[in-house]
């Protein structure tokens, strides 16, 4: 029974009594229409008794049931409840409550025969009955409710806490959160006079104190251009809804074309405050290793990455690197084998990088050092096959072969990656105890932590680059032309030939390979492909379409050579005319893959780790799971419009 047969019956009962006048009152004139008349009133109140007398069987069942679970006490007990109490049918009325109920639930009125969902904050009692316990919110105060199945029936018992409810959400509003502030491109008007690069400075220093002073923040430098704000948990959750204006307001301070970039890292819900600040510092490592200009939040393991939009700054110094080159001797020097391995689907920058570094452990360190590599899958077989021709086969081994060779004392080398999942070889990976890491993509959360040496450079073009770099570091005696010519492949496959990302540093380790004897006539023709490659190509570029400056294509075919086509589709899209970044969309061997490129406009990291991937801010790619690649489309062009609209409103 519901609300329906309390709201319906006195409209029969008016009916019925409206009948019985009227047959009286007829009586004298029509006895025929009168015995009619009469006979829909007994009938009415018939219909209105039997309603009435099964009704109050079912309250009377109902409630029954619900007093014999309680330990065989009646309603009367229910009655003398401190909290209100209702009783609920089995089609979720209210067929019982106490006056405690009636009083602070419903302002006094009866309630019965109402439906319990109004009453529960639009939960269903079927789904909470039985649960532990949920909370609802009526007429301005809270209760934490348990609900016990009796029989036919639910007991739902409301116990009003608003009060405790209310000081746990002001002392999580009021926990402190530690920001640690920096100004990331500082270096990049250190070439400005002293004035100007002072007058930048108090600048960015003055719009943080700003913001700072907006949320009543304390504000504190704690060193050369590096700035602790602690705010409340509270005004953490707006800026995160505001997406971080400060980003967007930093920008605004130029200097010849430059434009100031902050990255800051927030630690949120730490159990003390020396917490929150030392979460707050790996924070801010993780969005200066992403590149820079942006704010991660840091909530229980859990990232979240604001901004981002622009490119990372060329680091000038060599310095580091050199310190690089001596910890890397270091660690060879402890070591009796050296492996070197790089992403799956291996390209020609992973590939160019491990050769390079493989030349030089075997042959400056005296280590037995080889490359590990699924060469079936790899998208370098141009320069497997020439590098195998210059220098013979045995560089390269498959993962279980490494896996068989490998002892206490092997160093692992990892190239041009540092997730665990992207590896070649994640069995390699955790069985090895030694790990360097070498890798230019933006740093993902999931990255490689135990390693010995972690060499993330994200303003490098390439890991070729930085893998040049540190050789010319070490004794680079061995290397070759063959070697060269391998890391020089991998540069102009990252830069796009020298298009993209190439800063002083890129040319300079082009002219060290070129003096190393490479030559960008055979480096050209690792670039060649087979007609079937090139006609897929030119088919995935002639069915894409523009979307929001996007060009966004569907890779019919599922060749063996559908990765390598749809890489190279999405670089050639990016040469028509107003597309700012291009995505190809195929599948292989039952997974749905998406390749992004672009020229640095577009942040295509950002698209592609919303749909679970990662890589660089010009090149990144995802894999999709469970789903086609229609529906990859659509989300695709969905998580387009979410990261656009972001940029727009911040």
């Amino acid at each position: 029974m519901r609300k329906k047969h309390w709201t319906v019956t006195p409209w029969f009962l008016i009916f019925a009594s409206a009948m019985l006048i009227m047959a009286l009152a007829s009586y004298n004139y029509n006895r025929v229409l009168c015995y009619i008349e009469l006979g829909i009133s007994v009938v009415s109140f018939a219909v209105v008794f039997i309603f009435s007398l099964r009704f109050h069987n079912y309250i009377v069942t109902t409630v029954r049931n619900a007093a014999n679970r309680i330990r065989g006490v009646d309603s009367e007990y229910l009655e003398r409840y401190k909290c209100p109490v209702a009783v609920v049918g089995e089609k979720n009325d209210i067929v019982w409550c106490n006056s405690k109920f009636s009083k602070n639930m419903c302002g006094g009125r009866s309630p019965e025969g109402e439906t319990i969902s109004r009453y529960l904050s639009g939960f269903e009692i079927k789904d909470v009955a039985d649960r532990e316990s949920f909370d609802v919110a009526v007429n301005g105060k809270e209760y934490t409710v348990f609900c016990v199945s009796v029989g036919k029936g639910v007991i739902c018992h409301f116990v009003e806490d608003t009060f405790y409810k209310e000081t746990a959400r002001e002392f999580k509003d009021s926990r402190p959160c530690v920001a640690i502030v920096t100004f990331d491109n500082a270096e990049d008007f250190l070439n400005e006079n002293d004035e100007t690069y002072t007058e930048i400075t108090l600048t960015v220093a003055a719009y943080l104190q700003k913001w700072a002073a907006e949320y009543n923040a304390l504000f504190k430098k704690v060193s050369d251009n590096r700035y602790m704000i602690i705010f409340r948990n509270s005004d953490v959750e707006k800026l995160i809804s505001l997406k971080f204006p400060i980003l967007k307001q930093i920008h605004s301070i130029k200097v010849n074309h430059h434009g100031a970039t902050v990255s800051a890292g927030i630690c949120k819900d730490a159990k003390t405050l020396k917490d929150s600040e030392a979460n707050a510092r790996k924070a801010l490592e993780m969005a200066l290793g992403r590149g820079g200009d942006q704010i991660a939040v840091l909530t229980d393991n859990s990232y979240e990455f604001f901004g981002g939009t622009a490119a990372a700054p060329e680091k000038v110094s060599k310095v580091r690197m050199r310190v690089i080159a001596n910890a890397i001797s270091r660690a060879v020097a402890d070591s009796d084998k050296v492996f070197i391995m790089g992403h799956r689907f291996s390209d020609l920058d992973c590939v160019g990088s491990a050769i390079g570094l493989q030349c030089i452990m075997e042959k400056s360190f005296s280590r037995y050092s080889r490359i590990v590599i699924d060469k079936d899958t790899s998208m370098a077989k141009n320069l497997i096959s020439f590098t195998e021709e210059k220098l013979g086969g045995d560089i390269f081994i498959t993962p279980d072969e490494a896996i068989r060779e490998l002892t206490q004392r092997t160093l692992l080398i990892i190239v041009d990656t540092h997730i665990k999942n992207s590896l070649e070889s994640i069995t390699l990976y955790e069985r090895c105890k030694r790990v360097i890491v070498i890798d230019h993509h933006r740093k993902a959360v999931n990255f490689i932590d135990n390693a010995l040496v972690f060499c993330h450079e994200p303003s490098a073009s390439s890991a070729s680059e930085m893998c040049s770099e540190i050789i010319s570091c070490l004794d680079d005696k061995p290397i070759g032309y063959v070697q060269a010519d391998a890391l020089l492949a991998g540069i102009m496959l990252d830069t796009k030939s020298f298009v993209i990302k190439t800063g002083a540093r890129t040319f300079e380790a082009a002219a060290y390979l070129r003096k190393k004897g490479a030559n960008t006539l055979t480096v050209k023709e690792m670039f060649s492909d087979s007609i079937d490659t090139y006609k897929e190509k030119v088919d995935i570029v002639c069915r894409a379409q523009i979307y929001r400056g996007c060009a966004v294509s569907t890779a019919e075919s599922a060749a063996d050579d559908v990765r390598l086509a749809s890489a190279q589709a999405a670089d050639e899209l990016l040469t028509l005319k107003d597309v700012n970044a291009s995505f190809v969309i195929f599948e292989e061997d039952g997974t749905v893959n998406v390749s992004a490129r672009s020229y640095g406009r577009v942040n295509v990291q950002i698209i592609m780790e919303k749909l679970g991937g990662g890589g660089h801010q010009t090149m990144a790619a995802a894999q999709l799971e469970n789903t086609t690649k229609e529906l990859a489309y659509q989300r695709l062009t969905k998580v387009i419009d979410e990261v656009f609209d972001d940029v727009s409103n911040t």
